[in-house]
């Protein structure tokens, strides 16, 4: 009788077959399933569903949430719970006609989630090599595998590979080689032997603090160091890189031709060579948000590509059988496309270029087809390309801040009342002009607030001026500076480009002085404390949303994003921080958010990660100068005042041996114990002894007292291959990096 009820609901209401099928299998509820089911699949055909960027953001669900789940056992169970939910679709939604959209989203996205997991899962067992046992010392015979100048630091970046003492196995290692110490026949290929320090890639210092372990891992990387003799060349190196040679010879020119960071800068938009531009003038860019100028990504591969598109067409054009007989544009985007694969080759082929190039590409290949020159679906194909090659890139904030800012380009170019308010009119110039100049600021407005969050992120600190000073920076570095280091090149040919460098010089001048000036703004940077991975969560899913939907659907995008902003406001620092070698601690002086650290550091590494993540600008003071404070030679104790409660706080400075018995006593009286070595058993504080002990585990940690909290370095690590539970000495890796 089922059957034949069914049968005859299927014959006569075809579109109720599918829920006709769904109410004949007693494992799922019918009627609560189909209602909700058959009301979102109203949603999603009524509101401009497009499969094919949220298929990319399946992908890249699948890679985050290889680095977020920290077990293996994870891994292979997100694996299983998405094969499980693809063959519950496939077979329990078979005859569900009414809910197309819904079957094949939950077949692709689960599979394509399952692929991003396993794709980054392989890339990290194919490309990561382990990092040295142990830190090593001594005398060292290595091969030269590329050479980075970076002369505003008056050292050389060196790569190097060799066979690891005591193992025998081939690692490659990175270390600063101070200029003083180079010798002249020093090139790529070449033997050398040389005494230096080789450490361990650092893992993050402190719990939202930088991970270079990581990037270590995936570039191969198993040691960094510093030279510490000058460099002896056994074997003159063969040519192996010539066009890393080339890169480096036309640097050199570039620093020749235009001094100081004004030499870096046209060094670092030609070669990508960043290493000549000087710190003051580097850390002036960040601040007025105008970093991304420096490195070779989208604005820079799109204006070459995009003036050598402009420039092959108009000439091509001046041909007119030529134009009758071939299709230009064709032509023009293959021209494009060599100028952007020669340009991405001559400035090292890095991540970045390389990702920009890819989508350039793509956008030539629907420029010579006729199509839309830059859509969503463009932009989800080149950054599916580039997560299948390279799936780590989807964690840094070079991906994330490009894409993030050609996804609101394309949402804000898509949306009717922009498409309306700046579409083409007869008016007069000076109202063109006007409206050309409100378009660039909105569209600057908009970006800064989508890169806001990474900012903050991963840098803890974010330019609120940023929009404002790219107003001006983006058209004079695309329409200025470019061309002339282009033009001054060229000129230099034929020995006459001397006056073309002068230009190109006052324009970059220009570009440094806005920088200056922007940064130099009361309240010009914003500092906030380390963001939780929840927060940054909702910032990404209410972009995504506000991004890749189309019409009034896409406002639902808004309330992730003010929940986003809400808890960034309420975001508070930790009361105390301590590295992993338990060396550094510093307090957090609630009221005044004032560093308050045990140690006065030498290392602008240590001071700027313990900055960072406490969120705080001021310089910091010394523990011992603080009031309230009593330090002898071995410990400083004091009483830390958080919740409406006073906790005494003991914190170790010194090594000497102090009495068992004088020590426990002293344990007893402290709400918390903090020391660089390892205490004995008898040392029992009231809550927490953060000792080598603990931090050879954890890592470096950040203590909440009001809330009873511990965060770790180990908490975001697991079992990922770049992971080392023993501490290092940050103060020895300040000075290798």
């Amino acid at each position: 009788m089922a059957s034949q009820a069914a049968t005859s609901l299927d014959s006569e209401h075809p579109d109720l077959a599918g829920t006709a099928a769904l109410q004949h299998r007693p494992w799922i509820s019918q009627s609560h399933l189909s209602s909700s089911l058959a009301g979102v699949e109203c949603f999603l055909s009524n509101c401009g569903f497009a499969r094919g960027p949220w298929l990319t953001v399946a992908f890249g669900t699948g890679i985050t949430a290889w680095f977020f789940l920290p077990t293996a056992e994870e891994w292979v169970t997100l694996c299983v719970v998405c094969v499980a939910v693809a063959l519950f679709a496939l077979y329990c939604l078979q005859g569900a006609t009414r809910i197309p959209y819904i079957r094949q989203a939950m077949i692709a996205c689960s599979l394509l989630v399952m692929a991003g997991c396993l794709v980054v899962w392989a890339r990290s067992e194919t490309v990561g090599q382990p990092a040295i046992a142990r830190p090593l010392f001594g005398t060292f015979t290595a091969r030269v595998l590329a050479i980075e100048e970076q002369p505003a630091l008056k050292r050389d970046r060196l790569i190097l590979a060799l066979r690891e003492p005591g193992t025998g196995r081939p690692i490659k290692f990175r270390v600063n080689l101070p200029a003083s110490a180079r010798s002249p026949a020093l090139s790529t290929g070449a033997i050398i032997r040389f005494r230096g320090r080789l450490m361990p890639p650092a893992p993050p210092m402190l719990p939202g603090a930088y991970d270079f372990a990581r990037a270590a891992w995936f570039a191969g990387i198993s040691a960094t160091g510093a030279v510490l003799s000058p460099v002896e060349v056994l074997s003159p190196g063969a040519g192996d890189d010539w066009l890393g040679e080339q890169r480096m010879r036309l640097s050199r020119h570039i620093a020749a031709s235009l001094e100081g960071s004004a030499g870096g800068i046209a060094s670092a938009l030609v070669t990508g060579d960043m290493g000549g531009i000087g710190k003051a003038e580097a850390q002036a860019m960040r601040d007025a948000g105008l970093a991304h100028l420096l490195s070779i990504s989208g604005l820079h591969v799109s204006a070459v590509v995009g003036a050598v598109y402009i420039l092959a067409l108009r000439l091509l054009a001046l041909s007119p059988a030529l134009a009758l007989r071939v299709r230009l544009p064709v032509l023009a985007s293959a021209s494009g496309a060599l100028a952007g694969v020669g340009y991405t080759l001559l400035s090292g082929s890095q991540v970045p270029t390389i990702r920009s190039c890819v989508s350039a590409l793509l956008v030539l290949a629907a420029l010579a087809m006729g199509r839309e020159a830059l859509s969503m679906r463009l932009l989800a194909a080149a950054a599916f390309i580039v997560l299948l090659i390279w799936p780590e890139s989807i964690v840094g904030a070079s991906f994330q801040m490009s894409f993030a800012a050609v996804v609101v380009l394309i949402a804000l170019g898509n949306a009717v009342p922009i498409r309306h308010w700046f579409s083409a009119r007869d008016e007069a110039l000076p109202f063109k002009a006007l409206r050309s100049l409100s378009l660039i600021l909105v569209t600057g407005v908009a970006i800064e607030l989508a890169l806001m969050p990474i900012g903050l992120y991963h840098f803890h600190r974010a330019g609120l001026y940023g929009s404002i000073a790219n107003v001006v920076a983006i058209p004079l570095t695309t329409f200025l500076v470019m061309p002339l280091v282009g033009a001054a090149l060229l000129f230099d040919i034929v020995g006459a480009g001397s006056p073309v460098w002068w230009l190109a010089g006052v324009a970059i001048d220009l570009l440094i002085g806005l920088a200056r000036f922007i940064a130099s703004r009361p309240g010009a940077v914003s500092m906030a404390p380390t963001m939780g991975g929840w927060q940054f969560l909702l910032f990404v899913t209410g972009g995504l949303w506000l991004g890749l939907w189309h019409g009034k659907a896409r406002l639902w995008g808004l309330l992730p994003v003010a929940s986003g902003f809400i808890g960034l406001l309420l975001l508070t620092p930790p009361d105390i921080v301590v590295s992993g070698d338990g060396r550094q601690v510093a307090l957090i002086d609630g009221p005044g958010r004032r560093l308050v650290m045990l140690r006065d550091s030498s290392s602008d590494y240590v001071l700027d990660n313990l900055m960072e993540v406490a969120g705080v600008q001021s310089k910091p003071v010394l523990i011992a100068d603080w009031p309230g404070v009593r330090c002898n030679p071995d410990f400083c104790a004091l009483m830390l005042e958080r919740g409406g409660k006073a906790r005494h706080i003991l914190i170790a400075r010194g090594r000497d041996i102090v009495p068992e018995d004088t020590l426990a006593r002293a344990c007893q009286r402290a709400y918390l114990v903090i020391a660089g070595r390892r205490l004995p058993r008898s040392c029992q504080p009231i809550w927490l002894k953060a000792d080598r002990n603990m931090l050879s585990k954890t890592g470096g940690v950040a203590i909440d007292l009001k809330r009873r909290t511990v965060h770790s370095v180990a908490d975001a690590q697991g079992d990922h291959g770049w992971w080392r539970s023993p501490p290092l000495s940050y103060g020895v890796i300040a000075k290798a990096r």
